[in-house]
């Protein structure tokens, strides 16, 4: 009987060895697969390539070494492990990397690192990060933290309006401003987000803001931007009304377009694609924000930049982030499907990098 226990126990005791090295194994082809180099399976960095009026420059960007440093770049607050981020987050970057591969996308997904592009990335060096700009997805709010970050004012309660959005006063100096040595570092080092929104709704969004109304008393955009698109891109010439939606689709549907922008200078950040204003194949993100799940990615951003101890997003108002598909709907539904498709046309890397679908109306 005693023999009989004994050898049960040895039994018991070699299958748990076992199961020890295999769990072992798996643990270890798992840690291989995700920490790999991340350029093993995403876009091969191109040069940085800063642009003046007068002359290019092209600077090298050496690739980011250390994976984990990506994604804990002040050493508070988050891990830094991928394992840990949720998966939507892994999911994205991971879509965004596939994406940026596309050779026939390529001409809708890459850009230059341009002074264009420097422009609209602001910098917190006390907490390392970079935050890239695109318009009309809540970015006063996200500057807003930066600048109680950078020490301008303690509370986000504090800031004036009118100082938000004033880059001389709100102690927000942009990544341009540096020298390039400076640049190259900070990309390489500082944790990089920005969000994103379903690409037509936001043009919709640009439309309403900019041409109708104007709540920041921009007058330039309605006395100087909307004749120059009505001039070129109105079929009734004897229509005298304001600039249309209609007449707004064709300008930036227009493979010509660009002639336009040049005189429009800046102001064209409302409407450009996301792939102009921040290079996202160029420039490794650790995370990309949805303004769709903004309740969930904002808290999310905070504590993967280690910064969510210190300051929090303004508070969301009730539906303001949620996809209103029939809105959509109605503003593209006197336009031709021609003007549309040439819209997508332009637009498509947004929507393929980004994983957002193709409209129904653009499939019927």
């Amino acid at each position: 009987w005693l023999m009989s226990d004994n050898m049960h126990h040895q039994w018991l005791l070699l299958a748990a060895c076992f199961w020890v090295i295999f769990m072992f194994m798996v643990a270890s082809k798992f840690i291989t697969l995700t920490f790999k180099d991340p350029d093993g399976y995403g876009a091969k960095q191109e040069p940085l390539i800063l642009t003046a009026v007068t002359k290019v420059e092209e600077v090298h960007v050496p690739e980011e070494k250390h994976w984990p440093e990506e994604f804990q770049p002040t050493g508070k607050g988050f891990s830094g492990n991928l394992i840990r981020q949720p998966l939507v987050h892994m999911e994205r970057l991971e879509l965004l990397r596939n994406v940026c591969r596309d050779t026939a996308l390529r001409n809708l997904s890459h850009t230059a690192v341009s002074k264009f592009v420097l422009d609209r990335i602001f910098v917190c060096d006390k907490h390392k990060i970079l935050f890239c700009q695109t318009p009309k997805v809540g970015n006063t709010q996200w500057k807003k933290v930066l600048i109680v970050l950078n020490g301008a004012f303690s509370s986000i309660e504090e800031i004036p309006e009118n100082i938000v959005h004033d880059h001389e006063k709100n102690g927000l100096p942009r990544l341009s401003s540096f020298s390039d040595s400076e640049i190259k570092k900070r990309l390489n080092l500082y944790f990089k987000f920005f969000i994103v929104r379903d690409p037509f709704e936001r043009l919709i969004s640009a439309f309403k803001d900019k041409f109708v109304h104007n709540p920041r008393f921009e007058p330039w955009y309605r006395h100087e931007i909307a004749p120059g698109i009505i001039r070129k891109y109105r079929k009734n010439r004897t229509e005298t009304k304001g600039l249309q939606f209609e007449d707004f689709v064709r300008y930036l549907g227009d493979p010509n377009h660009r002639w336009l922008d040049i005189q429009f200078g800046d102001h064209i950040i409302h409407w450009v694609t996301y792939v102009e204003l921040c290079a996202p194949c160029e420039i490794t993100y650790s995370v990309i924000g949805h303004h769709e799940t903004l309740e969930d990615d904002a808290p999310y951003i905070l504590k993967a930049a280690g910064i969510d101890h210190l300051v929090s997003y303004p508070t969301i108002p009730p539906g303001i982030t949620v996809y209103n598909k029939t809105k959509v709907e109605r503003y593209f539904s006197g336009i031709s499907k021609r003007d549309i498709r040439r819209l997508y046309a332009r637009f498509e890397g947004d929507f393929k990098l980004f994983g957002y679908r193709e409209p129904d109306f653009l499939l019927n």
